[in-house]
Parts: C-alpha cells; structure tokens; sequence
C-alpha cells in the first residue's frame, strides 16, 4: 500500500469529534425547521378558507342558537328543536341518509372491485373521471333530469306504460322518500367508487397468491382476507355517503317542493322568513343540531381513516 492510500484511509477512519457531530446535527434540525416552516406558510391560505368560510359561520351558528331575540341566554330553542315537526324531520333525515347510504356503499364496493379488477387502464381511467364528474352532480338540475326520465310524465315512465308497465300503479312515487333514496344513489354511488378504489388498489397481489399457494380459492379468500381488510374502509364510505346525504337540500327542495319532512328542508324554510313568533333562532338552532352530527360522523370517519392508513401504505 502506497503512503498516499494510506493517508487516505486515515482520514476516512478517523473518528469524528464532538464539535463536527454538533455541527451535523445542527444542520439537520435547521433545515428541518425550515421545511415545517414551508408546509406552514403553505397550509395558511387553505387555514384561513377555512377558518372565514366554515369555522367562523358555524360559531357563529352555535352562539346564536343559545340566544333569544333580544340576545339573551335561552335553550328554549333546542327544546323546541327536538319536539314535534322538528324532530320528525331529524329522524327523516336519519333514516333517508341510512338507507341511501347503504344502498349506495353495496353497489358502489361492487362496482369498485369490477373496476379494480379489470386490467384494462382506459376503462379505469374513464370510470374514475365519469365518477369525479357524477360524485359532485346534485340540486335542480339533477331534480330536474329525473322528473324528466322517470316523473308522472317522464320518458321512461311513458315508454314502459307503452308496453304495460306502470311503475306508479303500485304506491311508488319519485317525489318521496323513496324517490329520494333512489336519486341520491345518483352521486353516492360513484362517490363510493372514488372512496373504495384506494383501499382496494392496496391489496396486494402477494397476499391473494399466497392464499391460493395454501389452497385458498379466490372467494376464499376475499371472505376471510380481503373483506375483513376492507370492513374498515367500507365503514368510513358508509359516514361519509350519510354525511353526504344528510346534509343535502337543493336535490330534496327541488324534488319535493318541501312536503317531505326533512331537517335541510325546514331550516331552508326558516332562513327564508318563515318564522313564527318566539322562533327567531329556531333554524340556528336546527343548523346547531346538523353540526353536531356531521362532527360525530367525521370524528368516527377519522379515527377509522388513522387506524387503516397503516397498512394502506
């Protein structure tokens, strides 16, 4: 070995001292904190939209609804909330969002797992577009197209009353709370489609060749692998299509013109003037309610999202 080498391996083995491991470190915590700071200064447009828009409204919602009309401290107007019409929109609206809900998480896990298992990309590709475009369609217009397919005088209605089918002979009618189900699966069921594909994605090829290695059929193993892996995702799905259901209004109020009990519907009426005596803060205190279950509903949808994100990685 030459001098030069083995100078050279000298300084490469020397040890380091204190002072340059202090100096590392150091570095490393400064461009650390400048990083978080970065992420910081870039999270503050998204904080401050939604600390004006949401954050703000809904105190102010809250407050309101604990005062009278003269500003003083009264519950009178939760009480009147959770009595009579009132009530009975509440659990309309529970029910319609549950049902829509369910029946939108069962089609949408099934076209989820057609979609996912098709090794075709331009068919995903345009699934998951038609998805995004459908997911965020709703009010009038969408009121409006399903009384023109499948109202009293709709296309479909006249082209199966044509061939001897009458689909309101029977006591259905799209404008009550089973047409509503039925047109909220609209846009719940390709919401659940976008929500669903992540989770399903994630499951690795490995783990179905690895239980068919055991002897495993494929409807084995989506029984007691796959399924079981997806309960949790499918949950989060179900909170936010109730979500999503409950706090709808223009489709409802477009569909309806009102007559159907529901808890957007009556606040609508009461934010537009129809007030009674006593009653000033009643509808803050109906949008006071709505808060408190959409918060429920996102506080379980983030718990379940932290505990599977583990192995979504």
């Amino acid at each position: 070995m030459t001098k030069y080498n083995e100078e050279l391996l000298d300084s490469n083995i020397r040890p380091v001292d204190n002072g340059e491991k202090t100096q590392v470190a150091a570095g490393r915590s400064s461009r650390g904190r400048r990083r978080g700071l970065g992420n910081a200064l870039g999270a503050i447009p998204f904080i401050a939209y939604i600390g004006v828009f949401l954050a703000l409204p809904a105190v102010s919602v809250i407050a309101t609804a604990f005062q009278d009309g003269n500003g003083k401290f009264t519950l009178s107007n939760f009480n009147e909330a959770v009595h009579g019409v009132y009530l009975k929109s509440f659990v309309a609206s529970i029910e319609l969002s549950f049902v829509a809900a369910l029946v939108a998480v069962v089609v949408g896990l099934l076209a989820a797992l057609a979609v996912s298992s098709t090794s075709n990309s331009v068919v995903r590709s345009l699934v998951t577009a038609g998805s995004g475009v459908f997911a965020n369609t709703g009010g009038v217009p969408l009121a409006f197209s399903f009384i023109a397919t499948v109202g009293n005088f709709g296309i479909i209605t006249k082209l199966l009353k044509s061939a001897g089918i009458d689909i309101y002979a029977h006591g259905f009618s799209l404008y009550s709370v089973t047409g509503l189900a039925i047109v909220y699966q609209y846009f719940l069921i390709p919401l659940m489609v976008l929500i669903m594909l992540p989770p399903i994605q994630a499951i690795r090829k490995e783990w179905v060749d690895a239980s068919q290695s055991l002897g495993a059929s494929r409807s084995q193993f989506w029984r007691w692998i796959g399924i079981p892996l997806l309960l949790p995702p499918i949950f989060a799905a179900f909170i936010v299509l109730f979500t999503d259901s409950f706090a709808a209004y223009a489709t409802a109020q477009a569909l309806t013109s009102g007559t159907i009990p529901l808890v957007p519907i009556q606040l609508g009426a009461l934010i537009s003037g129809n007030v009674l005596a006593g009653q000033t803060n009643l509808g803050d205190a109906l949008g006071a309610g709505m808060i408190l279950i959409v918060v429920l509903a996102g506080v379980i949808y983030a718990t379940i999202q932290r505990r599977t994100s583990r192995w979504l990685r």
